[in-house]
Formats: structure tokens, sequence, C-alpha cells
């Protein structure tokens, strides 16, 4: 699959449980800024660098026992968890705001040789009823998605939707501020939560090596 035109193409190697994976994205994040974009919504190309929560969260993924079940990633960018989930037999969904993040993704799926990757565009704000189409999945991922304090707020009723009783959500944050607010808004509701502190082994961004993995299950109702 082919990668969109007008991008000058990175390749790095990163290596997964064991699995070395060829992610293919933009050089520069920066220049891909739209002025006009930011503008009307604040929109940044953030899909176009490789975090280290989503390293985080792919090495997590990468053990868990998925075959069969459905999973959806919010904001994946590349989408490196999603590769993972379909690695592990999972029907993996990747969405993000950014067309060009999917086609990326899409392509770097199908060079891993991991499957077939399915992507939808999914704007949390205003999500279209596609996006719940297939849902509950039962599992939802998120990886540095709580980087601006409007997320907390789109993102809580988002979960809801997509989720089941049996759902499992699963975000990996690098400690920013607005996490506190996500996981006030799932407390509110019927979920239970609980944190675990990782170390990213790599090159750490500005937000520090470590990462929270935050775990959200839903609260078993009392009889």
């Amino acid at each position: 699959m082919r990668l969109p035109d007008g991008f000058d193409v990175v390749t790095e190697h990163v290596t997964v449980a064991g699995l070395t994976v060829e992610v293919r994205r933009p050089r520069s994040a920066e220049d891909l800024i739209d002025e006009d974009e930011y503008a009307r919504d604040e929109r940044l190309p953030y899909w176009a660098d490789l975090w280290p929560s989503g390293q985080v969260l792919a090495e997590w993924v990468a053990t868990q026992p998925l075959r069969g079940l459905r999973v959806i990633e919010l904001g994946a960018g590349l989408a490196l968890p999603s590769l993972m989930a379909l690695r592990q037999g999972a029907r993996a969904l990747a969405t993000d705001w950014y067309p060009e993040a999917l086609e990326f993704a899409r392509a770097n799926a199908d060079r891993a040789g991991v499957g077939r990757l399915a992507t939808m565009v999914v704007d949390w704000g205003a999500p279209s009823d596609e996006a719940f189409a297939d849902a509950p999945y039962d599992l939802v991922l998120g990886a540095d998605i709580l980087y601006e304090n409007r997320h907390p707020a789109q993102l809580a009723p988002l979960i809801a939707r997509l989720s089941g009783p049996r759902t499992r959500v699963v975000i990996a944050d690098p400690r920013r501020p607005a996490a506190g607010g996500l996981i006030a808004e799932m407390r509110e509701t019927d979920w239970r939560h609980e944190r675990i502190e990782v170390r990213f082994p790599g090159r750490p961004d500005e937000q520090g090596s470590v990462i929270h993995r935050h775990e959200f299950t839903r609260r078993v109702p009392r009889t």
C-alpha cells in the first residue's frame, strides 16, 4: 500500500515485544502545521510523531490475548498500538481526525505484515453515527490523547457510546494535566479506574520518561 504523496518521509525501527517494526512517518510534524486549520479548530499534526505513550501502549497490547476481540484506537496517529492488536489476532479499527494519519497507519500495517488495518476519520467533538456502528468494542485504546483541556469532556461520552458492560479502556498518558479531568468524568459514571506507572526505556519527550497507563473497567452493579 502506498503512502500519501507530498510528504518527506523517514523510517523508524521500533522494537515492541521482540518484534521490530518499520514505522514510516513525516520527517517533521512542524512542517505540516496549517495556520488556517489551527485558527479554525486548533488542529495540530501531532499524528506525525511517534510518541513514547504510543510505544508504551503498544508494548502492553502486544502482551494481551486479543484473538477475535474488537478493538478501537482513538486518536491513533501512526497507530502502533493498533498494529500490535492486529498482530495479536484482534479486529482493530484505528481512528483519527487526520485522514493522512490513517493513510500512513494502513501503509505501516501492510508493511509490517500484521494484516489489514481498518480506519475511520472520527472527530471527537462531533462523531458521526458511523463511528458507533460496530459498538460495543471489547477494548478501547488511546495514547497521549489528553493534551488539551477540552478533551476529557469530549472523550468521556464518546467512550461511553463505544463501550458495553465488559469493555476495557486503556489509555497511556505522559502525566498531562488534562488526564485528571477524564478520570473524574469516568468515575462520575460507572467506571472503575486503576493507574499503573511505566517508565519508557527510550528517548523521552518533553513530559519525561514516566508514562501512566490508565485502565478503566465497568463497575459490577450490586444485586
